[in-house]
């Protein structure tokens, strides 16, 4: 006769029982191992914003200037 969970179906072979903790074990070390990994690309990606608005700002000025150049030599025909 087999085994009862408690619930009226039999229970599972004691097998299965190690197999899915195994399983499950693996997919919570993928799943910390995934977050980890977007945690770096999120810090990448946050430094290369960075660098985006310093060279943005950078343009701008240097934008500013041609501007201001441009001014002043039209002034000087």
């Amino acid at each position: 006769m087999e085994e009862s969970n408690g619930w009226g179906s039999p229970a599972p072979p004691q097998g299965d029982v190690i197999k899915d903790a195994l399983k499950k074990e693996q997919l919570l070390k993928d799943i910390a191992a995934s977050q980890q990994d977007l945690r770096t690309i999120l810090g990448r990606v946050q430094t290369v914003q960075k660098e985006v608005e310093k060279l943005t700002s950078g343009n701008e000025t240097l934008q500013m200037y041609i501007d201001n150049l441009t001014v002043q030599m039209a002034k000087r025909r």
